[in-house]
């Protein structure tokens, strides 16, 4: 008789493989939003945040996999 258990650990670790995938994926979507919306900002809004618009354009051209 065949051993079941086998075949659902051996899925256990394509799932985490999965998952970290998706989330690395879903960071780096989230970054690029970010970072295209920050282009956007006026200088009012800028000065609120504290932010230069040196700072933000250095921000806004970083790419997305880079943290």
């Amino acid at each position: 008789m065949a051993d079941i258990s086998l075949h659902s650990s051996s899925k256990a670790p394509l799932a985490g493989t999965l998952t970290a995938l998706n989330q690395i994926f879903s960071t780096w979507r989230q970054r690029a939003r970010e970072r295209h919306e920050l282009q956007y900002l006026d200088h009012r809004t800028m000065r609120d945040l504290g932010l230069s618009a040196s700072a933000i354009q250095f921000e806004a051209s970083k790419p997305f996999c880079r943290d």
